[in-house]
């Protein structure tokens, strides 16, 4: 395979977890990093992960196949204007941000549709910074590809290879396709679970009587409102139209469903929960999407032949149900490479205690 040169400018969780992947596939890559900081960069060269780091984005830029641009979403467009005059035709650069029609947008602007290639690896942690990453972290996990109308099938083809080589799955769409989709599948269910938490805080009577029976079922459903606020308005900033757009369309939903119960229409409610049921059940559970389910947990294990058995086989022997177990293709919020749903919460606290016993690494959903 070509010996390749990668350029990272930021260097964190994700950063940091793709370049240990290539790394640990391609040993004899050379990776060059930028950050502001060279604190994190200098604990990845003693690794053995970064061999180059660099001051600033300069021409040492021109010598790399392709570039991540691995910082917050707001840095990239001068980033991109400082790395146009720098790097040589064939080189690739793509991102990793969670939108992509604003740097789109950017790249266009700048004339280099030729050399872009949207990212997306639908994966992440609760903790940040390369100190977290892992090479493990993108291990089945979508990665999402979202090329320019400018980008040759062959730089299409070198990206897909290389993210099926970190171990991920590559997934190759529109970059406008994929904001409308992270909207409706993710954007849209944390705005509306925050607001529905917001919305018992401001209801509840001072006896807190609301807060107190919310425990269970209704902390389950909006778990996702506990996410990080900066993040969340980041995102609804780069992708506002698509959530716009969605958010009217739930709001018109909404505005039915009270209109069949204020004009007491009992088909109104039926009908919304039986193809609600339907089309939910429909949705396969061997595909983990962005919102875990109930009475879940996840393990970060390498993807190797007997790991889920092993597994299974201790749970088992201890007498603990499992409801289904699987490899967590979508870890964006988080979650380990290894899925595992119970009936009860019982039997996942029991299962949790039990794995933590072994060593395995759990993570956990609140």
């Amino acid at each position: 395979m070509k010996k390749y040169t990668f350029g990272f400018i930021g260097f964190g969780l994700i950063g940091g977890s793709i370049a240990k992947a290539l790394k640990n596939k391609l040993p004899d890559c050379t990776i060059y990093a930028y950050m502001r900081s060279h604190i994190k960069l200098e604990m990845a060269r003693e690794e053995g992960i970064v061999d180059v780091i660099l001051d600033d984005i300069d021409t040492s830029f021109s010598h790399c196949d392709l570039i991540f641009l691995c910082t917050p979403v707001e840095y990239n467009a001068q980033y991109l204007e400082k790395l146009k005059p720098i790097i040589h035709s064939k080189c690739i650069i793509t991102d990793v941000g969670s939108t992509k029609s604003s740097i789109h947008e950017s790249v266009k602007l700048l004339g280099l549709e030729k050399n872009f290639i949207g990212g997306h690896p639908m994966a992440g942690s609760e903790k940040t910074g390369y100190e977290n990453s892992d090479e493990l972290l993108l291990e089945n996990a979508y990665y999402i590809l979202t090329p320019t109308k400018k980008t040759s099938k062959k730089d299409l083809d070198t990206l897909t290879a290389l993210t099926k080589l970190m171990g991920a799955i590559p997934f190759v769409m529109d970059c406008a396709e994929h904001d409308k989709t992270v909207a409706t599948i993710s954007h849209l269910p944390h705005l509306v679970a925050a607001a529905l938490v917001n919305l018992v805080k401001e209801t509840d009577n001072s006896n807190g009587v609301m807060k107190q029976l919310a425990a269970g079922g209704f902390k389950d459903i909006t778990r996702i409102a506990s996410s990080s606020p900066i993040m969340w308005e980041q995102i609804c900033e780069t992708n506002r139209e698509a959530i716009l757009k969605v958010l009217d369309i739930y709001l018109d939903s909404l505005k039915k469903i009270r209109d069949g119960i204020k004009n007491n229409i009992p088909s109104t409610v039926y009908q919304l929960f039986e193809e609600s049921r339907s089309y939910r059940n429909s949705i396969s559970d061997n595909v983990q999407g962005l919102i875990s389910a109930q009475y879940s947990f996840s393990v970060q294990v390498a993807d190797r032949p007997g790991s889920i058995s092993i597994i299974s086989a201790i749970l088992a022997a201890n007498s603990i149900s499992i409801k289904n177990i699987g490899i967590n293709h979508n870890r964006e919020l988080g979650e380990g490479a290894l899925r595992i749903a119970f009936y009860g919460v019982e039997d996942c606290h029991m299962a949790v205690k039990l794995l933590k016993s072994y060593h395995y690494n759990i993570i956990e959903r609140g």
